[in-house]
């Protein structure tokens, strides 16, 4: 059995389309805002499945992602290469809102689009063809896990939180985070792996990764807009 080109062509343009429409959509909803600017003290558990919440509607994080893991068959390297991103955004999100680090929204969620076009580049190996050279990919991945962390840690400290509580409720934030992620990204993993058993997967995988350098290019422009205009 094999998916038809159109098909395959038709799922991926529905696919960007979501990606694009959502960055105008893409926030905190107002019942979590709401409890965030009048929560006080510890709220280990509220806190938790926000952060899986986030992540699961996360989708620059989750497309960054999704790019790291397409061409990664074994469990472990793809262990290996999502813990180093987790390690880098744990890092920068605990730190950046307990030591109130002030970084543009704007710029950081450019940054953070940027990551994206970059993997769809190095998937399509653009490094090798046009400078010959590759980056260090579990560097790469850490240093934007550092930026994906910076920016969760940004929309965080919009809400001015009580000291009270605070670690233990970024602890939870956090772990919410790896929740979602790990959900998002086992639903991911079985698509791919059950899309590599059809011949669809080498023809389209060039396409595949071209429209996630596009979904990139789109939020960065996006988020640069935003910023220019703020």
């Amino acid at each position: 059995m094999k998916i038809k080109p159109k098909i395959s062509l038709l799922l991926m343009a529905l696919a960007l389309l979501c990606v694009c429409s959502a960055a105008f959509a893409h926030g905190v909803d107002d019942i979590t805002k709401a409890f965030l600017k009048d929560n006080n003290g510890t709220a280990f558990v509220p806190f938790l499945y926000i952060g899986a919440k986030h992540m699961i509607t996360g989708y620059d994080h989750l497309l960054f992602l999704v790019g790291v893991i397409f061409f990664l068959y074994k469990p472990k390297e793809i262990l290996l290469y999502v813990s180093f991103f987790t390690i880098g955004h744990s890092i920068t999100l605990l730190l950046g809102v307990l030591l109130n680090w002030q970084v543009n929204a704007y710029l950081i969620d450019a940054i953070i689009a940027l990551s994206i076009v970059y993997k769809g580049f190095d998937n399509l190996g653009g490094f090798e063809k046009i400078f010959h050279s590759q980056p260090n990919q579990k560097g790469t991945v850490l240093i934007f896990g550092l930026f994906h962390g910076l920016g969760l840690a940004t929309k965080l400290q919009e809400f001015n939180f009580n000291k009270e509580g605070l670690l233990t409720n970024l602890i939870g934030f956090n772990i919410g985070v790896e929740i979602g992620q790990f959900l998002a990204l086992l639903f991911v993993l079985i698509f791919i792996s059950v899309w590599r058993k059809y011949n669809s997967f080498a023809r389209f995988s060039t396409i595949t990764n071209t429209l996630l350098m596009t979904a990139g290019f789109v939020l960065m422009i996006f988020q640069l807009t935003g910023f220019f205009n703020a």
